[in-house]
C-alpha cells in the first residue's frame, strides 16, 4: 500500500487551482520559465495582495508568449476576433429574417435556420468572402458569428437585422449583440506567438520585476474556463513544439 501513496498525492494535486485543465492527453508537460511582471495587469492577470496576504497572485491558465528581446514571458498578445450574436426573439413559428453587414443584406433566412445556413447567407454577400465568418449555434439562436479570415482581429461593422418576415409567436424579431469586440492589434515583440499557459498560480511581492513559473506546453484545456478570454481559433502563430488540445 505504501508504495502507491506518492502517486495518489500527485494525482490529487494535478488539478489544484486549475479548473481550466482538462483530462490530459497522455500527460502534461511544463517548462520552467521567467515572467516579466511589468507586463501583467492587476485585476486582469493577477489579484492584488491584501494587508493579510500582501503578495500578488498571478492566475493559473494565463496564455503566454515569449518576448524576443529579453527571453522573458508575458501575456499572449495575439489578435482577438470579433464575435456578434444573432437571436430570434418572440418565439416565431414561421417566416424569415435578414442580416445586413456594412450595407449588404442577405437573402431571406428561415426563422429556424441551422448555423451553417446563416453562415452561407453571410458568405454570399459581396463584402464577405468564404472563410471570413464562422457561425455556431442552434436554430433560432443565439447564433454566434465569429469574424475570421480577412476580418480576423478587425473591428467588424456591427450587423443589423430585420425580422419583418417572421410570423407567429409574440412580436417576433431579431436582436444583435457583441459578446466580444475585435480590433485588438497583435503585439510585435514576440508575444504575438502563442507559447502555452501558465500552469500554476504564482505569488510575487509588489514591486518585483520577475518571477519563476511553469509553462504548460502539452496537455488538454477547457478554453472557456481560462481566466482571461482566449479563443484557440484566433491563434495564427504557435511556438515550436507546443501541443495543446482544446475542449
Amino acid at each position: 500500500m505504501n508504495d502507491f501513496q506518492p502517486m495518489t498525492v500527485l494525482r490529487e494535486d494535478a488539478h489544484a487551482d486549475r479548473p481550466w485543465l482538462a483530462s490530459l492527453v497522455g500527460t502534461n508537460d511544463t517548462n520552467t520559465i521567467t515572467l516579466d511582471l511589468s507586463k501583467f495587469t492587476a485585476g486582469v492577470h493577477y489579484e492584488a495582495g491584501t494587508p493579510w496576504q500582501p503578495r500578488n497572485t498571478l492566475k493559473s491558465g494565463l496564455a503566454l508568449g515569449k518576448i524576443t528581446a529579453s527571453g522573458l514571458y508575458a501575456p499572449y498578445s495575439g489578435v482577438s476576433s470579433e464575435v456578434q450574436s444573432v437571436t430570434v426573439t418572440g418565439n416565431p413559428t414561421g417566416g424569415t429574417f435578414t442580416l445586413t453587414y456594412s450595407g449588404q443584406t442577405t437573402a431571406a433566412i428561415p426563422y429556424d435556420a441551422t448555423a451553417l445556413r446563416v453562415q452561407d447567407a453571410l458568405e454570399a454577400l459581396s463584402n464577405i468572402n468564404t472563410g471570413d465568418v464562422v457561425v455556431d449555434g442552434q436554430p433560432t439562436g443565439p447564433y454566434y458569428v465569429r469574424f475570421a479570415g480577412a476580418l480576423a482581429g478587425t473591428d467588424a461593422a456591427t450587423m443589423t437585422a430585420s425580422g419583418a418576415g417572421l410570423t407567429g409567436g409574440t412580436s417576433p424579431g431579431v436582436t444583435i449583440a457583441t459578446p466580444r469586440a475585435g480590433g485588438n492589434t497583435a503585439g510585435t515583440d514576440g508575444t504575438e506567438t502563442f507559447a502555452g499557459f501558465l500552469s500554476d498560480e504564482v505569488l510575487f511581492a509588489p514591486g518585483s520585476a520577475k518571477a519563476t513559473g511553469a509553462l504548460l506546453w502539452f496537455g488538454e484545456v477547457y478554453a472557456n474556463q481560462l481566466p482571461v478570454s482566449f479563443d484557440p481559433a484566433d491563434v495564427t502563430a504557435v511556438a515550436p513544439g507546443v501541443n495543446i488540445h482544446y475542449r
